[in-house]
């Protein structure tokens, strides 16, 4: 069997151009990751954080190729509030931050032909080496072989999060949403809005929620649907697609049968999970000792 290209149009989300001579040291202090090492073609993934490092938007940021700019692919339903909150921050910097109407593709499977994609800007998905690629800009014509629900499964089961389904905004940490694990944070590049919090977490405390993908026999209930253990709540409830879905989990709840809105739920951690959760313990600080 030859292998495929699976494609679907991503319509709920919106395509925002950020140009001007200012506009990677404007963006460099203002979210996650380091914007000022990405390369043309390029992309990563980020956040803005609120102070106290609380997630209020993640997008991909790529280096236009072919033009002085970067692109942010975001979802469409904070494009606006997102457009408006980072240009509060503009202040003297020369740069300008607009909406175009250019489309935004998933691809998984084999990688897209570039050469019948003309002008398309393909960018691997920076999370995941399995996560497959984002196109923007592409032709009319590009054939679409999945459909939005398609990807959306595909990223569930790879246990990759969806801002705006999976994390809430003002409450969320960016570890929580494993941020730390998935390239989305740079622990070199200095400061940005909710650093000194972020960092805390990441050098100094243990986290214990993170988003975990769960299974279950039945089609799993909607997000918020509290998840208990032994009628303790442990978690809720996120994003899903029929028998998989994601969930904000106490790490100590991995390994056990979980209930949520009338039907057991299993803990499906992927490997890069167990291995970050794993390093954490490992590197966590130890209490100090009582005095007798």
């Amino acid at each position: 069997m030859l292998p495929t290209t699976h494609m679907a149009h991503l319509a709920e989300r919106t395509v925002l151009k950020l140009s001007g001579p200012d506009r990677v040291k404007f963006l460099q202090g203002l979210v996650t990751a380091d914007i000022a090492a990405l390369a043309p073609g390029l992309a990563t993934w980020c956040a803005c954080l609120t102070p106290q490092g609380r997630w209020q938007a993640d997008f991909f940021v790529v280096s236009d190729p072919d033009d002085a700019c970067l692109l942010l692919d975001c979802a469409s339903t904070q494009a606006e509030a997102l457009r408006t909150q980072l240009l509060r921050f503009k202040l003297r910097a020369t740069v300008q931050l607009e909406s175009t109407g250019l489309r935004v593709l998933a691809a998984w499977g084999t990688r897209p032909d570039a050469t019948t994609l003309e002008n398309a800007i393909i960018f691997a998905d920076p999370r995941l080496e399995g996560a497959g690629w984002r196109l923007i800009a592409p032709p009319p014509a590009t054939p679409l072989t999945a459909t939005e629900q398609d990807y959306n499964l595909h990223r569930l089961v790879l246990g990759l999060p969806d801002g705006v389904q999976d994390c809430e905004v003002g409450r969320t940490l960016a570890a929580e949403a494993n941020m730390d694990l998935l390239g989305g944070i740079s622990w070199t590049k200095g400061c940005y809005m909710g650093q000194e919090i972020t960092a805390r977490m990441h050098y100094r405390t243990l986290l214990k929620r993170r988003l975990v993908p769960v299974a279950s026999t039945a089609p799993l209930p909607p997000p918020g649907t509290p998840i208990t253990l032994n009628d303790a709540e442990v978690g809720s409830m996120c994003s899903s697609q029929d028998h998989v879905g994601l969930a904000l989990l106490k790490l100590s709840a991995l390994e056990q049968p979980l209930q949520a809105g009338g039907h057991t739920l299993i803990a499906r951690p992927p490997v890069w999970l167990l291995a970050g959760v794993q390093a954490e313990q490992e590197n966590a600080p130890t209490p100090p000792t009582k005095k007798l």
